[in-house]
């Protein structure tokens, strides 16, 4: 999640764990530092653009380091608070803030190396969006509450159970929406041997799904308030000739265990080789799109470090499609946009 939603919750849990054991400002504000410390590693640069990708949220997101982590934090912070009597709940309330972190980050598609250092495996639940003011506003009113009066604890706490109700709404919305996709899917007699549902930017009203073929990718909407209209699916080709020709290039293969599959592969104008990232994104606009060379490349030969190509909507155009798509099933795909392919390098 965004990084104002992992300071409101850390601000959040702390306050709720500490009480009236010390005053709600501290708490507040080691709360927030104990709930953005896991994201610094966004801060580091391994050299390469698909590196910097993979790695976050690794070891810094692990819920076996930062429980080691929680004990000399807690009590590090407690002596500098002169509260060493209230050390062990400092150190309770900490370890919360902390692993709550990664909890939160599973809920979204991206990849949390929940399991270091046991596994790399990347896991993504995917029924939450990086940024989502239904999420974060209850957290934030109820810390603003906490600060402003001893009442406000209260608060709070309700916020702490709206929110964590609403993550739960977003797993049955999730559970729904797949449901209905996997029906048209069948329907629509398309071929997926992989499907992926996930909310569209800023909700978990509007959703989005990709389904894998041997040969094209299928993306599709679908809005809660979209009744008993029928899905619009959208193919794509995925490249598999051109990924199969690249087999053993390591960027290949190292977005393909990350991204679970749902990735494609193209050749430029330029003879550039792309591969893009399905999972984040709403097509023709991909978060992560990484140039990894020629694509004449000799098989398994890497040519430098992949560089990322940034490709982001107009916002303009994409707000508008995303407020009209909420409510209206024939409001198509955000790529028959005019204007949206050639702002995203399309």
């Amino acid at each position: 999640m965004d990084s104002i939603s992992q300071a409101a919750l850390g601000s959040a849990v702390v306050l709720a764990t500490m009480g009236r054991h010390t005053a709600a400002w501290k708490a507040a504000l080691w709360g927030a530092v104990a709930g953005t410390l896991p994201d610094l590693d966004a801060l580091m640069d391994h050299g390469d653009a698909l590196l910097n990708m993979v790695l976050h949220r690794a070891e810094s997101h692990s819920l076996f380091y930062l429980a080691l982590l929680s004990a000399p934090l807690g009590w590090l912070v407690a002596r500098l608070q002169g509260e060493q009597q209230h050390w062990r709940r400092w150190w309770l309330a900490l370890a919360l803030a902390l692993l709550t972190h990664p909890l939160l980050d599973v809920l979204t598609i991206y990849g949390t190396q929940l399991l270091q250092p046991f596994t790399d495996y990347p896991y993504g639940v995917g029924s939450m969006f990086i940024i989502d003011p239904l999420y974060t506003l209850p957290l934030l009113v109820g810390v603003v509450a906490a600060l402003r009066s001893q009442q406000g604890l209260r608060w709070n706490q309700a916020g702490l159970v709206l929110s964590t109700a609403y993550l739960g709404w977003s797993l049955l919305a999730q559970q729904h929406v797949r449901g209905v996709l996997e029906e048209s899917l069948r329907a629509q007699n398309l071929p997926s041997s992989q499907v992926l549902v996930t909310p569209a930017p800023f909700s978990t009203v509007l959703w989005r799904a990709v389904a894998m073929g041997p040969e094209h990718y299928h993306e599709a909407y679908f809005s809660l308030l979209d009744g008993g209209a029928p899905v619009q699916w959208t193919q794509h080709p995925r490249g598999s000739a051109l990924r199969a020709a690249h087999a053993t290039h390591p960027q290949v293969q190292r977005l393909e265990r990350f991204s679970h599959g749902f990735m494609r592969v193209q050749a430029s104008p330029q003879g550039r080789l792309h591969i893009t990232d399905l999972r984040m994104g709403l097509e023709p606009c991909y978060t992560f799109d990484f140039d990894v060379g020629a694509a004449q490349t000799p098989d398994g030969q890497a040519v430098g470090p992949a560089t990322q190509q940034w490709q982001r909507p107009d916002l303009r155009l994409g707000l508008a499609w995303w407020w009209q798509r909420l409510s209206d099933p024939t409001a198509g795909p955000l790529s028959r946009v005019p204007g949206v392919a050639a702002a995203c390098g399309g």
